[in-house]
């Protein structure tokens, strides 16, 4: 017959004092026996229920006490947002940068807990962040229509790049259209170098061809390399005459992608989401006041930060086993790192760089972006409840 809840409390009350009270292991195992026989209860169950071990309890738990603390938590945490929630195999390369400008402009860190910081592993980051994580739902854009006899005269370029200096070029323009191509609105036009993964990002109105033009030719002079080649996919915005033209007299190697074949724009396909996408989001920018305010964001703060202070990884190869591929990775570097590194970058060029580092914090420009961030958006909502008006 089933005891009642009530009879089975006080069963258990008295058992566990009886329990509690044994010293020897023979006389707990026959009380053991004697409750599990009369309960019905599973053994570990009913050691855990005459222990008083209740689920959740921290204290009562088994196995060794916790390495990183609640204050190693909150460094982290704010290492990771000031990082741009870089993912934990690209942090740990950075952490110390990172851990240095959290001392200068957020608060002192004790010597233990900076020591602890810097030998934590991308698997930890990832249990303490895991509550901090959102998940994100992908954009698709609309793809343009370009002359037919211009795609003739462009070649097409398929396959892995193989390139062993900084100039190779990945372009690709993104729709800041709120979700309807109709009307006039801002585009961002992205260019990623191969080698080193060197971003940058400009804001142009409407995606003419002047336009991307002109900022093709400020670009030329402001990267810290020579323009080699320049790869677009079948868009209007790079697929028209005035930059195949001008890329002719510049002797910048210009090819395309096959037409819906995104995969062969990767490098690119990749960048406008995390430089621009993840910053911009997906709303409509219809003021063409705004192309400046982006711009000076893309130009200053965010380019210095994804490409000083951000690092990346880059495939080294890639095999086919069975239906699998396994894949190698170098060690991540920032792009800034890999141009220090390669040997067909100018010396006053990388002097230029480490000047770059020297006079930058990622703290501050992560503070700038925001400030930024907030006017442009604080503008797009005036100008929606204008129109609204």
């Amino acid at each position: 017959m089933k005891m009642s809840k009530q009879a089975t409390e006080e069963y258990i009350a008295r058992t566990r004092q009886r329990y509690i009270c044994m010293t020897k292991r023979a006389g707990k195992s026959h009380v053991l026996d004697s409750f599990c026989d009369t309960t019905g209860y599973e053994r570990k169950y009913a050691i855990k229920l005459l222990n008083n071990i209740k689920s959740g309890n921290r204290k009562n738990r088994a196995g060794r006490k916790p390495k990183y603390d609640e204050t190693v938590k909150e460094v982290i945490l704010e290492i990771w947002k000031m990082s741009d929630q870089l993912c934990s195999k690209l942090l740990v390369t950075v952490i110390e940068v990172y851990l240095e400008s959290y001392k200068r402009n957020i608060s002192s860190v004790s010597t233990e807990v900076s020591k602890k910081v810097l030998e934590i592993s991308p698997a930890t980051i990832d249990r303490l962040l895991k509550p901090n994580r959102v998940n994100t739902s992908k954009w698709r854009r609309r793809i343009g229509k370009s002359s037919t006899k211009l795609k003739k005269s462009v070649p097409i370029r398929v396959g892995p790049w193989n390139v062993d200096r900084p100039g190779w070029l990945e372009a690709d323009g993104v729709a800041h259209c709120g979700g309807s191509m109709a009307g006039d609105f801002i585009w961002s036009v992205s260019y990623t170098d191969i080698y080193s993964c060197w971003t940058e990002a400009r804001a142009t109105w409407n995606r003419s061809s002047d336009a991307v033009k002109a900022s093709t030719d400020k670009l030329k002079i402001e990267l810290p390399f020579k323009i080699e080649g320049l790869d677009v996919d079948n868009g209007p915005e790079f697929l028209n005459w005035s930059l195949y033209k001008y890329c002719q007299e510049e002797k910048i190697e210009f090819t395309r992608s096959r037409p819906y074949q995104k995969n062969d724009n990767a490098h690119i396909e990749q960048r406008n989401w995390t430089h621009v996408r993840q910053l911009l989001g997906n709303d409509r920018f219809e003021d063409p006041c705004m192309v400046d305010m982006i711009n000076d964001l893309y130009a200053n703060d965010w380019s210095l930060f994804k490409n000083l202070y951000c690092p990346t990884m880059k495939l080294i190869s890639k095999e086919r086993i069975g239906s699998k591929y396994k894949k190698k990775f170098e060690q991540p570097k920032t792009p800034c790192q890999r141009l220090l590194d390669s040997e067909h970058v100018s010396d006053n060029q990388k002097q230029r760089l480490r000047n770059m580092l020297k006079n930058t914090d990622p703290y501050k420009l992560r503070n700038n972006i925001e400030i930024k961030l907030k006017k442009i958006f604080n503008y797009e909502q005036k100008t929606i409840q204008r129109r609204a008006s």
